[in-house]
């Protein structure tokens, strides 16, 4: 292990900066149940430290006024950084949430690689500066950097979402306090240190693990600006109470029960594949899993069969072997849950064609894939988000009602559509309510944005829009000749002009 599992420090104004509160988080491996390290649990004392050195640095220090390319040259850094470290990124997230490794390589850690090569390409072309000419008035438009953000990221896919939100806040001209899921805190710290080592200045970026109380703490801080937050639509709530208040800016990537709607002419053997990653990755725990298989009677039948074969070509054991595709839960807890809701179906009525029984692992927390067949559009495992590695299988006549299945839920954050017509995907693809959605299992990309509607969230994280989330809109009104002239002279200003030029 050659990134640290043990810290007894946080990451604070540029500096490993020793706690004021004596509270220890213990990080436990799902695989072997053994405790692999230990992390400080800041006190709302240490928060009110940290928001300070981001206060700091934001109000009196260099970098919101920096330049761009400056910014982005800290990126850079962090970027080859962590591509030196893949490996033991990996692994240390591996070992920390239980990842398959294969996974960990591809979507933990290539993932967040990818990101910041995009926002760093995305941050050189984003119009900071723009001249708007009109008859009405003349002004120069900036777009600065709304302050200092809280982050807040969760378990499953720490280092993703930890850049997913301070890749964008920083080339921003923001100043960020993060703060780490209780069950991950190892991987986020790591990546403080990365942080350090590319010279990022005193206070730029700060990261303090935090139980429930010290997290609220920091959400209602009146030296924070700006709150975002990925995680359960039931912390969400409460976040959104708390910066509604204070009329806090605030993003909320939230759950989700997304819906795949296979059509008759779908490809199954493409479909089923897609499904693979689309349905299971990360063991079940990602947000914005198709959950919820839709699929016509005439096909039913046909589907689960490959289904069953799906499930069986998906090893499930240790996560550091290559060949393991289903890891353990992140907690005996989260394990504890998903059997919950695998009885819950069994007693509303549904058919567990695979699975359906406690996992007989001797230890670590691992759950049995399962696939429900028969189920109702009003059981818990249709409604709720299991996360973990169970899918249902719900039968439609007519793609009126499996629209209307698919929208039959409170969450809106992702969702599929099968078809070998890609036309009329688009067409059926306009009618479901939802914040992204893959045809044929095409993803979205980096460049796109992603969020959810209804119970799934406010705003959009990656592309332009999630570098635009951490952005304030200025107007000045200048006169014309000077804007004008400005829109000649600096490279940043685009002019726009009127017919009456």
């Amino acid at each position: 292990m050659n990134l640290p599992y043990e810290y007894d420090r946080f990451y604070v104004d540029g500096n490993w900066a020793k706690p004021l509160s004596s509270r220890v988080i213990e990080v436990t491996s799902p695989t072997t149940e053994a405790v692999l390290g230990s992390v400080p649990a800041a006190s709302t004392e240490d928060m009110d430290i940290a928001v300070a050195a981001a206060r700091r640095a934001f109000d009196h220090g260099p970098w919101p006024a920096t330049q761009v390319s400056d910014r982005s040259a800290v990126l850079q850094k962090v970027r080859d950084l962590l591509g030196e470290r893949k490996e033991e990124f990996a692994a240390l997230i591996t070992d920390e949430m239980g990842a398959p490794m294969s996974q960990s390589l591809a979507i933990q850690v290539g993932s967040p690689i990818s990101m910041l090569d995009t926002y760093i390409e995305l941050a050189r072309q984003f119009p900071f500066r723009q001249v708007r000419l009109d008859p009405s008035g003349n002004a120069l438009v900036t777009h600065d950097a709304v302050g200092v953000v809280a982050a807040i990221v969760p378990w499953n896919v720490p280092l993703t979402v930890a850049i997913q939100k301070v890749a964008p806040a920083l080339l921003a001209g923001c100043t960020v306090v993060l703060k780490p899921a209780p069950e991950t805190p190892l991987t986020t710290l790591a990546l403080a240190g990365l942080f350090h080592e590319a010279g990022l200045p005193a206070g730029v970026l700060n990261v303090v693990p935090a139980d429930r109380q010290a997290s609220e703490y920091l959400v209602g801080h009146p030296g924070v600006d700006k709150v975002t937050f990925t995680g359960s639509t039931v912390a969400g709530r409460r976040i959104g109470a708390l910066c509604g208040q204070n009329l806090k800016r605030v993003t909320l990537e939230l759950g989700g029960k997304s819906a795949a709607i296979i059509l008759d002419d779908a490809d199954l053997g493409m479909t089923v594949e897609a499904l693979r990653m689309g349905s299971l990755r990360n063991s079940g725990q990602i947000c914005s899993l198709k959950t919820r298989i839709l699929v016509s009677r005439q096909r039913h039948d046909e589907l689960v069969d490959r289904l069953r074969g799906l499930i069986d070509s998906m090893p499930v054991g240790d996560p550091r072997d290559l060949s393991t595709q289903i890891g353990p839960m992140v907690t005996a807890r989260q394990r504890d849950v998903v059997n919950s809701y695998i009885e819950a179906g069994k007693s509303q009525g549904a058919e567990a064609v695979v699975g359906g029984s406690a996992s007989v692992a001797d230890r670590g927390w691992f759950v049995t894939p399962t696939v429900f067949t028969g189920v109702a559009p009003d059981m818990r495992i249709a409604q709720e988000e299991i996360f973990g590695p169970v899918l249902s299988v719900l039968q439609y006549d007519g793609e009126d009602m499996a629209v209307d299945l698919a929208n039959d839920s409170d969450y809106g954050l992702s969702g599929a559509v099968f078809t070998g017509d890609l036309d009329h995907g688009l067409e059926l693809a306009a009618r479901i309510r939802t914040g992204s959605l893959e045809i044929n299992g095409n993803p979205v990309g980096l460049r796109a944005p992603v969020g959810g509607v209804k119970a799934s969230g406010i705003g959009r994280e990656a592309g332009i829009e999630g570098l635009s989330g951490y952005i304030e809109v200025k107007s000045i009104g200048l006169p014309r000749a000077f804007v004008a002239d400005l829109a000649e002279s600096t490279p940043l200003v685009a002019g726009v002009s009127d017919e009456n030029d």
